[in-house]
């Protein structure tokens, strides 16, 4: 019996929390949230900006110096030969020896230590066009990462609503149901009465199958607008609970700003770009300059041939500690400068290429303006429209309403037809679905403005 009794109380533990669960309201705001936080692109994005960041520290490090530690320990003979060679490639040896009259194979060790430090002081600015071009792509990658939260807020709003039309068309569907089963009722036990003709029951019985069609097919789209909302949030979930009463009534305040700014997110986007682009033609044009180093070494060396070897061959020692040991040493220092003239030739294709990229660049900018401009016009119709329609569905809603009671009265009491009563029916409806879709439409054509003007406070402020 205890077992039982832990068992049972177990049971309705789990279907109460379940309960609670499936009971939680989605809000809007929460959505959106969710949204911005698990959606991919967005964490992308987000990466992208970061290595943007890092590429700009990488720039300003080009200004430091170049710093270099070499050391190398050998084993070979220094057979020298007079005469020109040049080390193509790096492929040749720097053995240097005497140029005897033969050929020995006397080998040692030997050894070579070197610090070196060369900096670029000075390089007419190429240094900082890099860094320009560098922090310029990270403001792009940046906006990037803005815009693209923008637009996500935007689809997920359209989602949510899509999702709050279809469920309160589930709704109507599931009304239009409830009356289709009492106006069957009343006809099946008419006819058992002989009050009216059989026909008419079984037109009832179609009108009622008629109505679960309708209503499953709301509920199809239902889960297809929950189904898309829960992958724009980057959730597996496909049932939400959305707040219906949030759109019941119009917004307050629908007479804002009607000027698209350049701070529109995705203006500010395709400017960066165009920023990007220039800079690299500033960047590209600094090649044409020299660059001014200064260089300082410091060589350590090595060997197991002593100075007498030229007159005695056989004054060297195999022994690694006498090679490796280190017993000469330079210094040197100097400045330095190296101009490429063949760049004056090379690069200026390469600038001529980015400029046409700049303008191309530039014409997506104005290409995208007048797109928004014309969404906003758009926009602006939509909601003067969408207005117009939210006033009258009440109107209708009423008409109908009273118009299917009537006929349901005349009806039951034999005074019309069926036919006049499946019209009302009908008109009822249609006159429902007519309002759930005005008051969404009211909500969308405010969001397809609010995204026009590239300012989501316009929507998201309204609920």
């Amino acid at each position: 019996m205890h077992r039982i009794s832990l068992f049972h109380f177990s049971l309705l533990l789990f279907l109460s929390l379940s309960i609670g669960v499936s009971a939680q309201t989605l809000s809007l705001k929460q959505a959106v949230n969710t949204a911005l936080t698990n959606y991919g692109t967005i964490k992308a994005k987000d990466n992208y900006a970061n290595a943007s960041k890092s590429s700009i520290q990488q720039a300003r490090r080009e200004y430091l110096p170049n710093f270099s530690l070499s050391a190398q320990q050998d084993y070979g003979t220094i057979n020298g030969q007079n005469g020109p060679q040049y080390g193509l490639g790096g492929l040749g040896t720097a053995s240097s020896g005497p140029a005897l009259d033969k050929q020995n194979w006397n080998a040692a060790f030997g050894g070579l230590y070197l610090a070196n430090v060369n900096w670029d002081f000075f390089t007419f600015g190429k240094i900082r066009e890099r860094i320009k071009v560098a922090d310029a792509a990270y403001q792009r990658d940046k906006n990037d990462l803005e815009q693209e939260k923008f637009q996500q807020e935007i689809r997920v709003s359209a989602a949510y609503l899509n999702l709050l039309a279809a469920q309160r068309l589930t709704r109507s569907q599931q009304n239009n149901l409830d009356r289709a089963v009492t106006f069957k009722n009343t006809a099946v036990i008419r006819a058992k009465n002989g009050l009216i003709a059989g026909v008419d029951s079984s037109f009832a019985k179609a009108e009622v199958s008629n109505a679960k069609i309708a209503l499953t097919k709301a509920k199809d789209l239902e889960q297809e607008q929950a189904n898309r909302l829960g992958v724009l949030m980057g959730l597996t979930a496909t049932s939400y609970n959305v707040d219906t009463a949030s759109i019941t009534r119009i917004p307050n305040n629908l007479l804002e700003d009607t000027v698209i700014k350049s701070s529109h997110p995705l203006l500010k986007f395709y400017q960066n770009r165009v920023d990007v682009s220039q800079q690299q033609v500033n960047y590209f044009k600094k090649l044409y300059y020299p660059t001014f180093t200064l260089f300082g070494v410091m060589q350590g060396r090595g060997s197991g041939f002593s100075s007498g070897y030229a007159l005695d061959q056989t004054a060297y020692s195999s022994s690694y500690a006498d090679g490796v040991n280190p017993t000469r040493g330079n210094y040197l220092i100097g400045i330095g400068m190296t101009w490429n003239l063949s760049t004056l030739l090379k690069n200026r294709p390469q600038v001529r290429a980015q400029e046409y990229i700049s303008q191309g660049l530039k014409e997506e900018y104005n290409l995208v303006d007048q797109q928004l401009k014309a969404q906003l016009a758009l926009a602006e119709t939509k909601l003067a429209n969408a207005l117009a329609n939210y006033r009258e569905a009440p109107i209708q809603v009423k008409a109908a309403s009273d118009a299917y009671l009537q006929k349901n009265t005349l009806y039951k009491n034999g005074l019309t037809t069926l036919v006049d009563l499946t019209q009302a029916l009908f008109t009822l409806n249609r006159a429902e679905t007519d309002r759930d879709i005005a008051f969404t439409n009211v909500w969308q054509a405010l969001l397809l403005k609010s995204a026009a003007l590239g300012n989501y406070d316009i929507f998201i402020n309204e609920f």
